[in-house]
């Protein structure tokens, strides 16, 4: 699978991980009832309007289960969708088709879901200059699989992870002011501990901060839980000087106007926290069953 980071050893270890936690003890339902040769063909349905993500973890998560299934990928992650759609098909033993079907929808309503309301706040911000990011707020394991989703919506990432970036964040600062350091002196410190190129992020809270930040060489200056005048403000102040990451509070129904006041990123941990799995089943095709 192309996420852009995951090894295909990663991306089996979380696959079989799930797949321990719900078939490691079998499936006794369909061993109980279903005939070990009784073959026939599954789609995975669409059920609502969204964006497609995490086809190719749903096909991976049968193949795993079955490697003899035969999968037939109809719609690439990424894709617009609308309900009655087919992603996908699957031919081979249902008893198999069955083990892998909670597994394999966990993972593709999830990150369809993520996908799905990426999208949303993306089209709230066409034609501006501000990117949507996410977070690291992720469901632990999963992180580089909903970031791959969040792309697939048609946003960015933020750190992958803490070896990523310097962010300065309020707490580091408070440990920092306690030994006597400035701000000046924190990052002055930073970039001394970090190799060059490094991206250099504080965080702030108001106009003044984000001044100090400015004058102590942050490259990146995150506004956190400002109001959308004071962000304006610290744009018109700032911009062109220092990129400016627009954080926290916000929601689908104030990005644009966040937008608006020209920053250059908006994060959002709703995107990985907060989204709705997106409605898709598998259905077996009836008349496609038969006994080998």
């Amino acid at each position: 699978m192309s996420t852009g980071q995951l090894t295909d050893k990663q991306f089996d270890a979380i696959i079989d991980l799930a797949l321990d936690e719900d078939t490691g003890y079998g499936d006794i339902t369909s061993e109980a009832l279903i005939p070990p040769d009784l073959t026939g063909k599954a789609s995975l349905l669409v059920k609502e309007k969204g964006v497609l993500a995490g086809i190719e973890v749903a096909g991976r998560v049968f193949q795993r289960v079955d490697p003899s299934l035969e999968i037939d990928v109809l719609i690439k992650d990424g894709t617009a969708i609308q309900s009655g759609d087919i992603a996908v098909t699957i031919v081979g033993s249902v008893i198999s088709v069955l083990k892998a079907e909670r597994v394999a929808l966990n993972f593709l309503q999830r990150l369809s879901g993520i996908a799905s309301l990426t999208a949303q706040y993306v089209a709230e911000t066409s034609g501006l200059n501000a990117k949507i990011v996410d977070t690291r707020k992720t469901t632990p394991g999963m992180r580089l699989l909903e970031k791959y989703a969040v792309r697939m919506g048609g946003g960015y990432n933020h750190r992958l992870h803490l070896g990523d970036a310097v962010l300065i964040k309020d707490n580091h600062i408070a440990a920092l002011r306690a030994m006597g350091m400035n701000l000046k002196d924190i990052v002055a410190r930073a970039r001394e501990n970090v190799p060059a190129g490094t991206i250099i992020e504080v965080e702030v809270t108001n106009t003044k901060e984000a001044l100090d930040a400015l004058k102590a060489g942050a490259d990146f200056i995150m506004l956190d839980n400002m109001s959308v005048n004071e962000m304006r403000q610290v744009v018109n102040l700032v911009s062109g000087q220092a990129k400016l990451e627009a954080s926290g509070g916000i929601k689908l129904e104030n990005v644009h106007q966040v937008a608006m006041t020209g920053v250059d990123i908006i994060s959002i941990g709703a995107l990985t926290h907060s989204f709705r799995a997106l409605d898709i089943s598998l259905e077996m095709e009836s008349q496609t069953l038969k006994l080998l």
